[in-house]
């Protein structure tokens, strides 16, 4: 019970975020390009910092050989997730479009700005693990989730472009802390408080954005979409309960299974608005899934923890 009760405070605490990121936008708190300003903050500033900090403090020989286990078990792990999701979004709907979007949202949870959060503040000692877990998570999408199923064709893009995309502040500023902290390269205090003190937004900021993009939604329209309920309860409730299912038939290290369930416990990201959007297309069906999933998140992934914890 204890950990329920601390889980449902975080997200509790992260809902605030929401709630006052939705407030701020739909009352006009706040300018029209606010929610551009903090992404950029978030991606550039708050969220390098924050991966920076990690590696540099935690990153040493020891972690570097334990790394490739922990990456190959992620990334069978993602195949899995990839094979029944394209199976269950048969289910959801026929149309070509949705089917893409909802196989994004199986896939790939919000494990980046929710996950990094929710892991941050309350398995903090796995934090770098879930760093280096999450890394062939987002390999998939940049090679396939957003060229493939957000964009709408494998041929947008070639290999070398997506390639490309990994030359972003996030992936920078990782490789940067590995090399600071294996060869343990002294830092000023001034450079260490100010990469810490960015790094500590990275949570905030980031769920104030989700409430911000939230406020864009018509909820009316959004909230009868009856596949937005089908693909949220897979994420949420489905995925979540198979591999605890699967933890009291096989055997797996502690720290794998805290990554494993802490990603597929989040819900539906937020690229399914945020690249149809820009290329002009259709989110009303991203939009439900998003809005629906992190409401209902705020209660499912307390009680999630607290199985995880029985089973483990």
């Amino acid at each position: 019970m204890t950990v329920f009760t601390a889980t449902l405070n975080q997200t509790a605490f992260l809902m605030l975020f929401i709630l006052a990121g939705y407030v701020l936008s739909k009352w006009k708190f706040v300018p029209d390009n606010a929610q551009a300003v903090l992404s950029k903050l978030e991606n550039c500033l708050f969220i390098p910092a924050l991966v920076l900090g990690t590696f540099i403090d935690n990153f040493t020989t020891e972690t570097l050989g334990s790394a490739w286990e922990l990456l190959l078990c992620s990334l069978a792990l993602a195949v899995i997730a990839i094979a029944l999701s394209l199976v269950c979004v048969r289910f959801c709907s026929k149309d070509k479009y949705e089917q893409n979007i909802y196989t994004y949202g199986l896939c790939f949870s919000n494990f980046g700005f929710m996950g990094n959060a929710v892991v941050s503040a309350l398995f903090p000692e796995v934090f770098l693990e879930y760093l280096i877990f999450t890394l062939p998570l987002w390999t998939l999408i940049y090679l396939w989730g957003v060229p493939v199923l957000l964009m709408g064709s494998s041929e947008k893009q070639t290999l070398r472009q997506r390639a490309k995309s990994f030359l972003n502040p996030m992936f920078v500023c990782m490789l940067l802390g590995m090399l600071i902290g294996l060869i343990n390269i002294p830092i000023p205090k001034f450079v260490s408080s100010a990469v810490s003190t960015a790094g500590s937004c990275m949570s905030p900021v980031a769920m104030l954005l989700t409430g911000m993009t939230i406020a864009k939604f018509n909820l009316r329209e959004v909230l009868r979409i009856k596949g937005v309920y089908l693909v949220t309860a897979l994420r949420l409730i489905v995925f979540p309960l198979l591999f605890l299912g699967a933890m009291l038939l096989i055997p797996m290290g502690e720290t794998f299974a805290t990554c494993a369930i802490c990603s597929l416990a989040m819900p539906l990201g937020l690229n399914t608005i945020i690249i149809p959007s820009a290329l002009g297309k259709d989110t009303k069906v991203a939009s439900g899934m998003a809005l629906v999933s992190h409401i209902l998140s705020c209660l499912t992934i307390p009680v999630v923890f607290m199985l995880f914890q029985y089973i483990a």
